[in-house]
């Protein structure tokens, strides 16, 4: 009778809770949810990243080599490609969290990109739909680039896979902690471990990519490579439909767009009141909502909106609730800002360290390593890492300071920041030593010199990008999952766009006035740019936005205890 009991107990907190089966139905904690569930979503993960990440790494060299675009044109492309990717992830979160659940906005946008890889294919296959083979660099005169309908046809492309990709980003990590109840001692230490696997479902998606993509289209065609990124998406799709009768599905609570919005209006509305000395004046909580979250003592001028006047409506009067909903999102406005700009030498350390890598001796003995594939170096790094964290660190600092993810998610984002400076540090040492081996041997000294900066990048991954993703993804309320994750993927995007302003300021400021000087990274190579003085720049830009970032992170207060619960 008791088994019976705890049975439907569990049923009903997870329906109050807003968790329902693929049917509309109240869940069972025992049939629905958990690493089964999360197992069909790591599937996916790793096909979409198999597919997405050798080929946003290799579009460069694809505008370039076949479609003719200039350089900085190329590079421009592939810039908007990754911005509009995130402007998209808010599009998904923002459809996700208000009308439809998470696992059918993937249903509905994972097809987008299966069809974008698709036309990416047909136009490299058929010799109509591409500017004629010629050498850019050695005839470029002779090269026309593409246009008119052409050129038409490859925005599609790439947009609807950046529409896909996006609104799936937004989902995908939100419905596999849906999997997990946080308020169960055992299910918030697997909620957790989920983001570090998520993580590395991400890494081995890239690692198998830059490898069987990459080569694929160096040895087969563009058209094969993106044919079978094509088939990986519809692979990963099919195995999560197979986790239908499986997953915990979020029932969408309204715009939350629009509840904070709410917030802010009726708030200014009812500036001029006075807040009631007793709670008559207080439009009081529905119980029966999916998530009542504590009222706080901050930002107290938003709390005039749930003065009840008597008039009905989300514009007139809001909730309790809504108002804290809000408060969240201020609270984390300062961590997002200070991690954006702590997290600007992330990419271009990225980026820089690939061109380096290029310019040295990449053979192991017989076998020639793809500038390309020079990302498995710090990717494999980042796997290894994740795996050692998870099993080993996380169980041994939990015991120590009783948080469930054995340091808190803030202190995470901090260690990988922290590292960010030593990283560039390095690289600006690896990088004088390459251009002084170059010149005092004629011959270039082995990639492997870079395996320090790509140890460090791994350890940067494993730390704040997985810190982040969990931050985000935990302290937003239960209707703003989605929303959450959006921002996080804002988070690691944006730096890229404010790295290349960065990158032409630095240009502009280092040829001392004269506009057809050579600015530091403005060299006609690698060798004759002076890149490690951007390294060294770097180095104190992100010692300043570590100590930026400190600060703010010290003052967050955490909306759920992040210590282990007790049952």
């Amino acid at each position: 009778m008791d088994v019976h009991l705890q049975r439907n107990l569990n049923w009903a907190t997870m329906a109050v809770h807003g968790f329902v089966d693929w049917k509309g139905n109240p869940i069972n904690k025992k049939q629905h949810g958990g690493v089964r569930a999360a197992c069909f979503i790591y599937f996916l993960v790793v096909m979409l990243n198999m597919a997405y990440v050798p080929n946003m790494l290799t579009l460069v060299t694809y505008l370039h080599g076949t479609m003719h675009t200039g350089v900085a044109s190329s590079s421009t492309i592939v810039t908007n490609f990754i911005g509009a990717t995130c402007a998209f992830a808010l599009l998904g979160a923002f459809l996700s969290d208000s009308y439809i659940s998470r696992l059918t906005t993937i249903f509905i946008f994972g097809p987008f990109e299966l069809l974008g890889f698709g036309l990416l294919a047909l136009q490299a296959h058929f010799p109509s739909l591409h500017p004629p083979t010629c050498d850019p660099d050695a005839q470029s005169s002779n090269c026309r680039s593409v246009h008119g309908f052409n050129s038409i046809l490859l925005y599609i492309a790439l947009y609807t896979i950046a529409l896909g990709e996006g609104c799936i980003r937004a989902s995908l990590a939100s419905l596999g902690a849906d999997q997990f109840d946080t308020d169960d001692p055992i299910e918030s230490r697997q909620w957790s471990s989920f983001f570090n696997w998520f993580t590395f479902g991400i890494s081995s998606g890239a690692f198998s990519g830059l490898i069987l993509i990459v080569w694929l289209e160096d040895n087969k065609g563009w058209d094969i490579g993106f044919a079978v990124g094509a088939l990986l998406v519809l692979l990963g799709l099919l195995v999560l439909a197979f986790g239908f009768p499986y997953y915990r599905n979020q029932r969408p609570q309204g715009s939350p767009l629009t509840r904070v919005l709410q917030v802010f209006v009726v708030a200014f509305k009812n500036r001029k009141l006075t807040f009631p000395e007793t709670l008559e004046d207080v439009k009081q909580e529905d119980t029966s909502q999916e998530e009542v979250i504590p009222q706080t003592k901050d930002f107290k001028f938003l709390e005039k909106s749930s003065i009840y006047q008597g008039k009905a409506g989300g514009w007139s009067y809001c909730s309790i609730n809504q108002v804290e909903e809000t408060k969240i999102i201020l609270r984390m406005i300062p961590v997002l800002i200070s991690s954006i700009v702590a997290y600007i030498t992330t990419p271009l350390l990225l980026t820089f360290s690939v061109q380096q890598g290029g310019t040295m001796n990449t053979r192991i003995g017989k076998i020639h390593i793809a500038p390309a594939s020079l990302m498995l170096i710090p990717v494999t790094f980042q796997m290894i890492i994740l795996v050692v964290y998870d099993q080993f660190f996380v169980p041994f600092a939990r015991k120590i300071t009783g948080y469930t993810s054995g340091i808190t998610s803030l202190q995470r984002i901090g260690i990988g920041f922290l590292f960010m400076p030593i990283s560039t540090c390095v690289a600006a040492l690896v990088e004088m030593k390459r251009k002084h081996y170059a010149e005092e041997h004629g011959e270039p000294m082995s990639v492997f010199w870079l395996s320090m900066q790509f140890f460090i990048l791994g350890i940067n991954d494993v730390t704040n990008f997985v810190g982040l993703l969990e931050f985000f993804n935990g302290e937003v309320s239960r209707g703003m999952k989605s929303i959450g994750t959006a921002i996080f993927w804002c988070a690691i995007g944006l730096p890229s766009l404010l790295g290349s302003v960065l990158v032409n300021v630095v240009n502009k400021i280092s040829r001392n006035g004269d506009r057809e000087g050579t600015g530091w990274l403005e060299g006609k190579t690698l060798n004759e740019s002076q890149l490690d003085k951007f390294y060294w720049l770097m180095s104190v830009i992100g010692v300043i936005a570590f100590f930026n970032y400190l600060v703010w992170a010290r003052k967050y207060v955490y909306r759920h205890n992040p210590r282990i619960s007790v049952s």
